[in-house]
């Protein structure tokens, strides 16, 4: 073709659709070979083409055109195409871009360490460990722990099940320490005592012995509500005291007597307790005293985190179990220069440490350094005496090991026997676990100074780094309507006891409601707050279910969407949007909540505008929004059970499933109610329907069943009635005040009961002057002696009172409430 005279004629063709034409006809004339080899003619011709021609009829150069496009990838040209072009043929892809969006948001996590929100980003890759301080086992745990616990839980399962992290959780048990030990050594003093069984005389004689040392204490107390708890506790014992003494003096014995005795050897308790510790303190010998206190409470302690749905550790660890690794560890501070030993006890040298490159003390309260109040507290009751004050080089520095007095368990070490520091013991087991650095640290926020800082110090003194903890998270504060709660001030809700006010999910709820990191008040109206949110999502869980019940064939379930259903799910996927920020933004649970509760709310009007228009909303969309929101509360683990949506009906830790269980008999109710409605109807017999709405209203609701009557005349066992709801609702807050009224009354009669006969009327001196012996007023106010009358009728109270009261020394001797 390319050595033809013809073809170098057509080439030399100026016009193009003449030249195609001329091309058509010669290469009809020639015999044409797919996957031909082409020449440099064939290229040339080629280029001169901006396409294949349209007409046709030109079928001959369309064909070749093709083949020498498929080995040459398309025409060179870029000029504009040809009049006898109609389509490119094969054509390259056009350049492909991505879509233009913003960042996504990383999440953040308010670090102690900066104190601000810092990117959080682990160490290795995926995986996060996190060491959390446990408990010290000697009391029974309260909503103090709870406000840590649950915290945690929930930041844990955010990390875990939201944002996928491999998270590897340590938690510590503290079963030595100068409580424990001081709380086990006074338990079983008090109890070897309360067994000899003193006489009236004998307690009364060592209650006033005991009081001298409690009185300086208190004079000596500076802090005022510790002040006012101990103000408390030397009223309560003198009251008890008291009827006693008046007992004795009158001759009194037997079982009243008895009463009175067991009556202030309770109220006296700390206060013997206190005395018989100063006196036989150390000579109380026996290891398995001091190990036998916390193994109760640390039972009892993973028992109330087991009601509270909160996640067991990973790892637990015991500082008794630990002793030889704290010992190493105390060791390699002493051998890397930080510690020193001094009399037997081991101490870190803050000074040092502060001054040596690399390093330095106070990082999370640099401004309390120095603070010796908050130093002695961290050092321990048993461990402040000036003694021990002046064995060491700083009053900063603080206790690695201390060496055991009398009365205290011991293990052996290099420096003499002894036992650990407070603030050793998380370092060596989360330094033996999680090694030179961890990804997060984590604890209440009254231990950042000094238990915290020391951690810090001794373990990157231990480990030569400054990067022990990466990121270190401190829960808030928990108040009681407003009030400190602490512990030691006796200030306490146990978390038992608030269980058996709300649920575990209550609690959780009130606890999402809040920043983890802030304070939270544990009042009625955190919990009444609680609790309308739950009702609210349960009433949308139970109308969801209602809906998918009903009957309807499998394609009629996948309906057109209309603009409301649209509208709805746009704003579905901006509440997610909205739900992951907030996530991401410091695990912002209480927006989250509030985020949660509008979606809630536009379901509720779509349902309530697909109703008005009688007309059945879309059963797919709202599932799927239900079973997002199913999903978010079991990672909150406010959802505790294998629910597939909502709120499971039944107790909690059952392999049934309650709901599932029972829903087919109460359909079967429903519809057979229905039909009897329709009946009675019929036949107007009043009676009958009353029956049926009492069923509905009285009997059901008492059984955690709700029925709604829907329009046109059918019924479902999860809705709600216009107004029954109202019913139900005022019926449950009538029930609970009812209960309230009774829990007084039966408060105040027992107050009643604690009062002695003898002290009934002492307290009225706006009516009465003088008394006899027995406490029996004998002139009113005006110094004018009472009548007969007035003394018979006072005579007549005061032997009811003094039968009340027997009926209440009965009750302690038996071991009912003090």
């Amino acid at each position: 073709l390319a050595g033809s005279p013809d073809y170098r004629a057509i080439l030399g063709i100026s016009d193009e659709a003449a030249r195609v034409r001329a091309l058509d006809a010669h290469l009809s004339t020639r015999s044409y070979v797919q996957g031909f080899a082409l020449s440099q003619a064939d290229v040339d011709a080629f280029r001169q083409l901006s396409g294949p021609p349209a007409d046709p009829q030109l079928f001959h150069v369309a064909r070749w055109f093709r083949h020498v496009a498929a080995i040459l990838g398309g025409p060179r040209t870029t000029g504009p195409p040809c009049g006898l072009q109609a389509s490119r043929g094969r054509r390259a892809q056009p350049t492909w871009s991505p879509p233009a969006r913003s960042e996504p948001c990383q999440l953040r996590l308010y670090n102690s360490l900066t104190r601000r929100k810092d990117v959080f980003v682990p160490q290795d890759g995926r995986r996060v460990t996190w060491y959390c301080c446990g408990p010290t086992v000697y009391d029974a745990s309260h909503m103090g722990h709870a406000r840590s616990y649950i915290s945690f839980d929930i930041l844990r399962r955010v990390l875990r099940d939201y944002f996928k992290f491999d998270v590897f959780y340590c938690m510590n048990i503290t079963d030595i320490d100068d409580k424990i030990i001081k709380r086990a050594r006074q338990n079983y003093l008090f109890e070897r005592y309360r067994e000899t069984q003193p006489l009236a005389g004998q307690l009364l004689e060592d209650v006033r012995a005991a009081l001298q040392p409690f009185s300086t204490k208190l004079q000596e107390t500076a802090d005022p509500d510790k002040r006012q708890m101990l103000e408390r506790l030397q009223r309560a014992v003198a009251q008890a005291a008291g009827p006693l003494e008046a007992a004795l003096q009158a001759g009194q014995a037997g079982q009243e007597l008895d009463g009175r005795v067991q009556v202030l050897l309770e109220e006296a308790k700390d206060v013997l307790s206190d005395w018989l510790d100063s006196m036989h303190g150390s000579e109380v010998t026996d290891n398995s005293i001091f190990s036998e206190l916390p193994k109760f409470w640390e039972a009892e302690f993973h028992k109330d985190m087991e009601a509270l749905n909160v996640l067991p550790p990973d790892v637990l660890t015991r500082v008794s179990e630990y002793v030889p690794e704290i010992v190493d560890f105390v060791q390699k501070i002493v051998d890397n220069g930080y510690g020193y030993a001094s009399n037997g006890s081991v101490y870190f040298d803050t000074v040092k440490f502060a001054n040596s490159e690399g390093h330095s003390y106070g990082k999370l309260v640099p401004e309390a350094v120095g603070d010796q109040k908050a130093l002695h507290e961290g050092e321990g009751d048993l461990s402040i005496s000036a003694e021990h004050l002046s064995e060491k080089r700083s009053s900063s520095d603080f206790a690695l090991w201390k060496a055991s007095k009398p009365g205290e368990p011991s293990w052996p070490c290099p420096w003499g026997k002894g036992r650990p520091g407070w603030h050793i013991e998380c370092s060596a087991m989360a330094g033996t676990l999680l090694g030179a650095s961890m990804d997060i640290h984590g604890g209440g926020f009254d231990l950042r100074f000094p238990h915290h800082d020391n951690e810090l110090a001794q373990s990157e003194a231990y480990f030569e780094n400054d990067c022990w903890v990466r990121y270190f998270l401190h829960t808030g504060h928990l108040t009681i309507a407003g009030c400190k709660m602490s512990k030691s001030l006796k200030n306490f809700i146990t978390i038992k006891d608030a269980l058996k006010k709300h649920s575990a999910r209550q609690l959780r709820l009130a606890f999402l409601m809040h920043s983890w990191k802030d304070t939270l008040d544990y009042s009625a109206n955190t919990m009444e707050s609680a609790l309308q949110y739950e009702r609210l999502l349960n009433e949308f869980f139970l109308n969801v279910k209602d809906l998918l019940r009903s009957p309807v064939e499998v394609a009629a379930q996948f309906e057109k969407w209309e603009d409301e259903e649209t509208e709805l799910n746009k704003s579905f996927y901006k509440k997610k949007a909205a739900v992951h920020q907030a996530l991401c933004d410091n695990v912002d649970t209480r927006t989250v909540l509030e985020e949660m509760r509008a979606l809630v709310g536009q379901c509720n009007l779509y349902m309530a505008a697909r109703k008005a228009a009688r007309r059945r909303p879309h059963r797919v969309l709202l599932e799927s929004i239900a079973r997002y929101l199913t999903h978010m509360l079991k990672i909150f683990g406010a959802i505790e059970e294998e629910s597939p949506l909502g709120f499971p009906v039944g107790g909690a830790g059952t392999s049934l499933s309650l709901e599932s269980t029972v829903m087919p008999y109460l359909q079967v109710l429903s519809e057979f109610r229905e039909g009897v409605r329709r009946i009675a109807r019929e036949h107007r017999v009043p009676e009958v329907l009353q029956l049926s709405d009492a069923l509905r209203d009285d009997i059901l609701p008492e059984l955690g069943v709700r029925l709604e009557d829907h329009e046109g005349g059918s019924s479902g066992c999860n809705g709600r009635t216009p107004g029954a709801g109202a019913v139900e609702e005022e019926k449950r807050r009538k029930k609970e005040e009812a209960a309230r009224k009774r829990r007084e009354q039966e408060a105040a009669k027992l107050a009643k009961m604690k009062i002695p006969p003898s002290e009934m009327f002492l307290s009225e001196s706006d009516k009465y002057s003088k008394f006899d012996e027995n406490g029996l007023p004998t002139h009113d106010s005006e110094g004018k002696e009472l009548s007969k009358g007035q003394a018979k009728k006072l005579r007549k109270l005061f032997e009811a009172q003094e039968r009340l009261h027997l009926e209440y020394l009965q009750l302690v001797q038996n071991g009912g409430p003090p």
